[in-house]
């Protein structure tokens, strides 16, 4: 069994990506576990840590269950919105945390708005690939598209394809031996 993290990254208090994320987490095939992560419920603050975080060497109890969280999925989807042809703070801070955990975890992204999140996930790529993660392609929704401004998720033969291919990609990303089924 394939262990996949959803993490819902917008925390703004009128957000819809938590809708956009349990989506994303119904279309997951047969094999494969989700597993939520919403970066609200954590709350991490601007990174606090007092050492480099590719040292490993995290005081805080929060940065200890967030690693411990990227540590017990096998790959991520980050599901992000573009906020200014960006993508949010929340996200970036929640990588910063981390190093090690991120060393050849494959990920892959779901960003909406209006143009589909395309700056969003090209600026996000670029960090993806800088804290060493192997990148799968993502998916796309587009505001009064395939996404309503309220959540709901209007999917279309395309969107569904893609995030079938995403779910594909991820599980073929990941390296033999390595998924964290309990059953061993």
């Amino acid at each position: 069994m394939t262990r996949i993290g959803i993490v819902t990254s917008s925390t703004r208090p009128t957000r819809i990506g938590h809708h956009v994320a349990q989506w994303v987490a119904t279309q997951a095939p047969e094999g494969v576990e989700v597993e939520p992560i919403d970066l609200r419920d954590l709350a991490l603050p601007l990174l606090d840590e007092p050492e480099m975080p590719s040292s490993g060497k995290y005081a805080h109890e929060h940065t200890k269950r967030w690693a411990a969280l990227v540590d017990g999925v096998d790959a991520v989807v980050f599901v992000m919105p573009e906020y200014n042809r960006g993508y949010n703070a929340a996200l970036k801070n929640a990588i910063d945390y981390l190093y090690a955990q991120w060393q050849g975890k494959p990920v892959a992204c779901v960003g909406y708005g209006w143009g589909g999140a395309q700056y969003a996930r090209a600026a996000l790529r670029q960090t993806l690939d800088r804290v060493g993660m192997v990148v799968v392609d993502g998916a796309a929704l587009v505001f009064e598209k395939t996404l309503s401004t309220q959540g709901a998720v209007t999917a279309d033969d395309s969107l569904v394809a893609d995030v079938a291919a995403l779910y594909g990609g991820l599980v073929a990303a990941v390296p033999t031996g390595q998924d964290t089924d309990a059953a061993g």
